[in-house]
């Protein structure tokens, strides 16, 4: 098979099984509470990242971790796993999935704003009305479309949704100084996450035994979300001719998001949501073409 083959296929899988965690989320959280989900999720990734290490010979590499680190990956640890996805599936136990997929996709435009006070990146006019274009979306999301009476349906879920893409966009802006491998400093990161995440379980009375079905959830969580796809992701752009096309792929993902929702959740998808995720992926694209955008993967 051709190398630019390889990572379309690559690529296409790993944004498949992307778009089916918003579905995952929401039926997972029926049989568990967000803490639960994301301790019992990020130990099956920190398990499928260390036999990945393994196999490849470079678990040493992380036996022989500096101090440096160490350290960069305590923080990041903090940053992602333990506050973004804590924070999200909060947002997701308070928000219809269609909801909460959405306005996770505003991360991008996060990570703008934040480039420019830490980057030193100056905003120019586009990339201004791309900000104001997506940020609109919110706004049609959050009101369910009634944007001139300003009533918001569940306004805690959509402020932990944003709150959860600052904690997003803050993890990526770090991981862009960070040069070490990414399967090597995902593991340190994650192996932090969980750390921090069994703790909290802990402190508030969470650590409980799952039953077959949120076992079940939490597995494909731990494994698609957390663990397979994000090495398919590197193959895909290891493989690729043209690293910019496979990453267009991702825009993908929230469409397919959707469908998946009103198939596997049984949501009827809003007028509102569509219209809102126009605008968000719009504002991206235009910000993407300007070429503004800050790399992140």
């Amino acid at each position: 098979m051709k190398t630019g083959n390889k990572s379309l296929m690559f690529a296409l899988m790993a944004v498949l099984f992307w778009s089916t965690i918003g579905s995952a989320f929401k039926l997972t959280l029926n049989y568990l509470n967000f803490v639960q989900v994301l301790l019992f999720a990020s130990f099956v990734a920190v398990i499928f990242l260390a036999l990945t290490l393994t196999i490849s010979g470079k678990m040493r590499n992380i036996v022989n971790a500096g101090p440096g680190n160490i350290g960069m990956s305590a923080i990041m640890g903090f940053l992602n796993p333990f506050a973004y996805y804590l924070i999200l599936l909060k947002a997701y136990s308070i928000l219809q999935a269609q909801e909460a997929v959405v306005l996770n996709y505003i991360w991008p435009m996060i990570l703008v704003l934040l480039s420019i006070p830490f980057l030193r990146q100056k905003i120019s006019p586009i990339s201004f009305l791309a900000l104001l274009i997506s940020f609109s979306g919110i706004f049609v999301i959050a009101t369910e479309g009634r944007i001139l009476t300003m009533r918001f349906s569940h306004p805690a879920g959509v402020a932990l949704a944003l709150v959860s893409a600052f904690f997003w966009a803050s993890y990526w802006l770090l991981n862009l100084k960070d040069k070490r491998e990414e399967t090597e400093k995902l593991f340190m990161n994650f192996a932090f996450g969980f750390l921090y995440i069994l703790i909290y379980a802990i402190s508030t009375s969470n650590l409980v035994l799952p039953g077959i079905k949120g076992v079940t959830g939490v597995v494909y969580i731990g494994l698609f979300e957390m663990g397979i796809t994000f090495v398919l992701w590197l193959k895909a752009l290891k493989y690729a001719e043209n690293t910019a096309r496979v990453s267009n792929l991702v825009y993908l993902s929230p469409f397919l998001s959707l469908i998946f929702v009103s198939v596997f959740v049984g949501e009827k998808i809003l007028i509102s949501t569509i219209a809102g995720l126009i605008l968000i992926i719009g504002g991206i694209l235009i910000q993407h073409f300007s070429g503004k955008t800050a790399k992140v993967i």
